[in-house]
């Protein structure tokens, strides 16, 4: 029987209508299709920044940037090399291939873009310490190799890679200074690729635990960061949560941004009549070491709102942040223009149905930015005055919808409210039933006592008939008495 507290009663609801059975990672349940090959149409909406005034910038100016975009990407996500274990957990690769959608998108991938030299200027600053004849010699194979601080160059070469002379004399001057060779793009690594290899508990045994990481590419921790805490590998990997969630706080690790990341509750709602708790991004996330003591580990930190990633992201002075700065210490939108920070378009949320961890609704937004500045020596980087500029900002959402969406509405919502309607149906017509018990008992009451009551009232009235009757007769005379004997 189903207990009459709130929580016990989440968990019979969903015992009911989704077994906790199929909840689990086992490829006997329902889920587990789901889990393997997600059924959710995922979009990656991309917006590029171009920078209006590149030789202003090269005079020291501040950069006018202007958004571009979206460039939309239709998203598909499936699992590889799935492996359980005796240890109650399962390993997996996890692949994701993205499509050009150009009847969604603001632009083709064939726009050029103005945007800063990532190359040129990340190593520029790289090298900012490093002794200045050996300054000097750099300037001069750069400009050998022709390069500048802004370079012209289509959406495509930007995303998916370009030929450059730059990669080949990096590598030969500072060996492994740049984890990569050929051609360089910023999401040349993130299409037909995988995010590692996670390992995450099943739930078999605990069903709390189910689709916690255990570890990723083997690694309880990453190294990436200067504290225990920073490194830690915490919650999921971001597909699903355990059920019976409560509304405090979420966590997930994100390769992508090379660190655990912690959601809060903001508020309860609906997705297409599904229940829902909506969790938001912290103004703690990115904040800096200073305004927020645990995220020391991240540092070298600059204002808050941006989080370095120098130390797993190509070797050169990247940050993430929330698009627009959104957020951030308000220094860092003085120091351009062109940016406009809004919550409703920059603010990443997940919407999870509490009962199974399952996300209904989600769009997970990430900033690029690189940090440029005039490093003496390398005459290609000017007079810039030292910024953080952003590059590029990117969104990959999805909901559920369709015949999913259908099923989930049908068996977690529809069923449980018609059969709360049909609990009261019951209790109201047991209440009737017990009156009516009640009414009928009085009224029998009532019967009896009126019969009881009749009976008394004839019994007396012989009595005294018989007693009248007794007065009337005449004395009973000798004589008969001995006939009667005989």
């Amino acid at each position: 029987m189903c207990s009459a507290a709130a929580t016990e009663s989440k968990s019979c609801l969903l015992t009911l209508f989704v077994p906790l059975q199929n909840v689990r990672i086992d490829p006997g349940s329902i889920s587990f299709k789901m889990w393997k090959d997600i059924p959710v149409p995922f979009y990656m909406s991309v917006y590029f920044f171009e920078v209006l005034n590149p030789n202003q910038v090269l005079q020291g100016e501040k950069p006018v940037l202007y958004q571009r975009g979206p460039y939309v990407y239709r998203e598909f996500r499936y699992k590889t090399n799935i492996t359980f274990h005796d240890n109650d957990t399962v390993s997996f690769l996890e692949y994701r291939t993205l499509f050009f959608q150009p009847e969604l998108s603001n632009g083709r991938e064939d726009d050029y873009i103005v945007v800063p030299n990532i190359l040129m200027m990340g190593a520029a600053v790289m090298m900012e310490n490093l002794p200045t004849f050996v300054k000097i010699l750099l300037s001069g194979a750069l400009a050998g190799l022709k390069q500048e601080a802004f370079i012209n160059r289509t959406v495509g070469e930007i995303m998916w890679g370009y030929e450059d002379p730059l990669i080949d004399a990096i590598n030969a001057i500072v060996p492994g200074m740049i984890p990569f060779k050929g051609k360089f793009g910023l999401f040349v690594e993130f299409n037909n690729s995988n995010s590692g290899l996670f390992t995450v508990n099943t739930g078999m045994k605990n069903i709390s635990e189910v689709h916690m990481v255990d570890s990723w590419n083997g690694l309880k921790e990453v190294n990436y960061w200067r504290s225990h805490g920073c490194n830690m590998i915490n919650g999921t990997a971001g597909e699903m949560w355990p059920p019976f969630m409560s509304p405090t706080s979420l966590d997930f690790y994100s390769p992508d941004a090379c660190r655990s990341m912690r959601l809060v509750y903001e508020q309860s709602g609906k997705f297409q009549g599904v229940p829902t708790y909506r969790f938001v991004a912290p103004k703690t996330l990115f904040a800096n070491g200073t305004d927020y003591p645990p995220n020391e580990g991240f540092c070298p930190c600059m204002q808050s709102g941006i989080q370095n990633v120098s130390s797993c992201r190509l070797n050169a002075p990247m940050f993430i942040s929330h698009p627009h700065f959104y957020n951030a210490d308000p220094a860092l939108l003085d120091a351009v223009e062109g940016l406009h920070p809004n919550k409703d378009q920059h603010a990443l949320f997940l919407d999870v149905h509490p009962l199974t961890g399952i996300p209904m609704n989600c769009s997970i937004k990430l900033q690029l930015n690189l940090y440029i500045k005039q490093v003496s020596g390398i005459i290609q980087t000017g007079r810039i005055k030292p910024v953080v500029l952003p590059l590029l900002w990117f969104a990959e959402s999805g909901s559920i919808e369709g015949s999913v969406l259908k099923q989930f509405y049908t068996n977690l919502v529809l069923i449980p409210s018609l059969l709360d309607y049909l609990q009261y149906i019951c209790l109201g017509l047991s209440i009737l039933l017990i009156i009516s018990a009640v009414v009928l008992m009085a009224m029998s009451q009532e019967k009896c006592s009126l019969f009881w009551s009749s009976n008394k009232k004839n019994s007396d009235s012989n009595k005294a008939n018989q007693a009248t009757s007794a007065k009337k007769l005449p004395p009973v005379k000798g004589t008969v008495l001995r006939e009667a004997r005989l």
